[in-house]
């Protein structure tokens, strides 16, 4: 259940690459012959603060603290994409706030959005929030804006726009219990409140982008996906999922690290080309189920080996996967889903070497 909550924290905003990381991860989505394996992450509030030896808290508040923890992270590992680096973010509680969500923040935990839909009757009520003015968001993109000279000095730029998707951001806004009734008892209340996160998740990306011209990606983490079934799935998920992918960048890139066996076939059709996934399915599976359309970041458990277990269990992880695939192509090596909590140096470090 932590794992889970992990993974429902992960937050919006942009985040950086360099020319040659952007490069080389648009070389293997296309399916481009490769001189070496390529290794990424997703990093962010879970791993990050605690990790740099400060609490959840400063690392949101302290623009200072932020930004030399994810300096850390990038030249303490130069071998791997970070993604994503430099996350502006206030954990789960950054779309929420934008539709008036109390917000709890911890000095050490992971900060939480109380829901604002106690019954269905209220989506009736529910206005389309702005981006630009409406809670934490503003604030995330400001930060953003502040460090952009520091982030292109050290030779980064700002390349994706990212937030959670809309099935995520419902479950927050309603509670996953309720929201997933709504689906049968309240199919119209539910499209309405959907329509209305999308109609909001359309203008906040396009605002990310208008912002920083750099941006050339979008990123949606959407962990919801996996609780429904296949029907549910494409009534209240793939034509919402498929109206935000159509935005006119190069990588769309979606995470789920829930099941996906009843949705990841249609990913393609949504435009998705980068998938991260959970441990619920072999790396030759995932392949298999999407007709290998799709560039995989994985897909090594990340709690009981990235985190808990030794260097040795990590480069036995690592090698196996090898082992297990032979075609290498439209694959970036990592963990299924983002870091985890109280991952180690060492870890990470025999991650790379077993790879390289």
């Amino acid at each position: 259940m932590r794992l889970k909550w992990v993974a429902l924290c992960r937050a919006a905003t942009t985040f950086v690459m360099t020319d040659n990381q952007w490069n080389e991860l648009l070389a293997v989505i296309n399916g481009a012959p490769q001189d070496h394996a390529s290794i990424g992450f997703i990093i962010d509030s879970p791993w990050l603060p605690n990790w740099f030896g400060i609490d959840i808290l400063d690392y949101f508040t302290n623009e200072a603290l932020w930004f030399e923890a994810n300096r850390k992270a990038i030249e303490t590992f130069p071998e791997v994409m970070f993604l994503p680096g430099f996350w502006s973010e206030f954990g789960m509680c950054t779309e929420p706030s934008a539709f008036g969500a109390k917000c709890v923040f911890h000095q050490n935990e992971f900060p939480f959005a109380d829901k604002t839909i106690r019954d269905v009757a209220q989506i009736d009520d529910l206005v389309e929030p702005d981006p630009a003015t409406d809670g934490l968001l503003p604030f995330m993109l400001n930060r953003l804006r502040s460090v952009r000279p520091r982030l292109e000095e050290l030779g980064h730029r700002i390349r994706f726009s990212v937030s959670r998707g809309p099935l995520n951001i419902a479950t927050f806004l309603m509670g996953i219990t309720e929201f997933l009734m709504a689906l049968k008892t309240d199919p119209d209340k539910a499209h309405k409140l959907l329509r209305i996160i999308t109609q909001f998740l359309k203008k906040w990306h396009e605002l990310q982008r208008q912002t920083f011209p750099s941006i050339d990606g979008i990123f949606m983490l959407d962990d919801i996906v996996g609780f429904v079934g296949e029907q549910d799935f494409k009534e209240f998920g793939l034509p919402y999922f498929k109206e935000l992918y159509a935005a006119n960048v190069a990588v769309k890139f979606f995470h789920n690290d829930a099941e996906c066996a009843k949705s990841i076939g249609y990913y393609p059709e949504i435009g998705i080309n980068l998938y991260n996934p959970g441990i619920f399915n072999t790396l030759g599976e995932l392949r298999q189920m999407s007709a290998n359309r799709l560039t995989i970041l994985g897909n090594i458990p990340p709690r009981d080996v990235l985190a808990k277990g030794s260097p040795a269990d990590v480069t036995a992880a690592v090698k196996k996967l090898l082992r297990e695939t032979p075609d290498r192509s439209k694959l970036i090596l990592s963990c299924a889903g983002g870091v985890p909590p109280a991952v180690s140096n060492e870890n990470l470090r025999a991650f790379i070497a077993a790879v390289q």
